[in-house]
């Protein structure tokens, strides 16, 4: 008997946004779409990857809630899939705890990461948050431009040097919000507050955005001159300088035997 699941498709409904649940466990599954559901929205379930991939393309999803651990195809893979076809916000869902698998989720692109146990509701107002950040501003919100760099937010569009960056959800509103915040120091807690909407969470979740964000703005990531670590506080964002000024700014002094603040910070499990 195949592993295999025949994907489960509602008809469509207008004006509800449609989420894709992924995950091969059907109590799981059940419970997750039903409170989706009862929050308004349309939910299809798919229990492995290759009929979450194939269910992705037929329905285009507003989000997908996506488990690690499937058969036939792991999360990671169902999503770098899925993103193909253009952006669309995920959830990552799973059993594991281990920090270094919420780091890869969210290093693949997830929005968001919720680790099993969790709360129905929980993952709801996650989805909502995802999905309300997904959306589309009023079209009279100005461009965001600092040195190279300019957002359209109305269309959610980022440009370096009139190249378009294929930036993540998270990453293009981290982004925003240093463009509209330059010069100023911020900790993590406070980027996952105004940034995220989160009054909790785990903080490397800020950390791998601003280092994906980092490997996609910057000239040479790993000596960053737009997005600055402040050792113990956090990252400031240093509007892009002219070629001359480059060329004369000093080296900052890092500390070389020291822990760096921005790899603290336990897991967070959710109840």
């Amino acid at each position: 008997m195949s592993s295999a699941t025949v994907p489960e498709s509602t008809p469509p409904v207008p004006d509800r946004r449609r989420i894709l649940v992924v995950d091969d466990d059907p109590t799981v599954a059940e419970v997750v779409a039903s409170y989706l559901e009862r929050a308004g929205f349309a939910v299809d379930r798919a229990a492995d990857g290759p009929s979450a991939v194939t269910l992705a393309a037929l329905t285009r999803p507003d989000l997908v809630v996506l488990d690690l651990m499937l058969p036939g195809m792991d999360g990671l893979e169902v999503c770098r899939r899925i993103r193909q076809d253009g952006p669309v916000p995920v959830v990552m869902l799973t059993a594991r705890g281990d920090e270094d698998d919420r780091i890869l989720g969210l290093e693949v692109g997830a929005d968001d990461y919720v680790t099993k146990p969790f709360s129905p509701r929980e993952l709801v107002l996650r989805a909502e948050s995802v999905l309300r950040r997904a959306a589309a501003p009023p079209a009279a919100v100005p461009w965001l431009r600092s040195g190279p760099l300019a957002l359209d937010p109305a269309a959610r569009r980022a440009l370096q040097d009139g190249r378009e960056l294929p930036l993540t959800i998270r990453e293009f509103d981290l982004l925003a919000f240093f463009l509209r915040h330059p010069g100023r120091v911020m900790g993590r807690e406070e980027l996952m507050r105004r940034v995220w909407g989160w009054e909790f969470g785990d903080l490397s979740t800020v950390t791998v955005h601003v280092r994906r964000l980092r490997e996609k703005i910057e000239q040479d990531p790993a000596r960053p001159r737009l997005i600055t670590t402040v050792w113990g506080i956090g990252y400031r964002f240093d509007p892009p300088a002219g070629p001359e000024e480059l060329r004369q700014a000093p080296e900052p002094a890092r500390p070389t035997a020291e822990r760096r603040p921005e790899e603290g910070g336990g897991p967070c499990t959710i109840s």
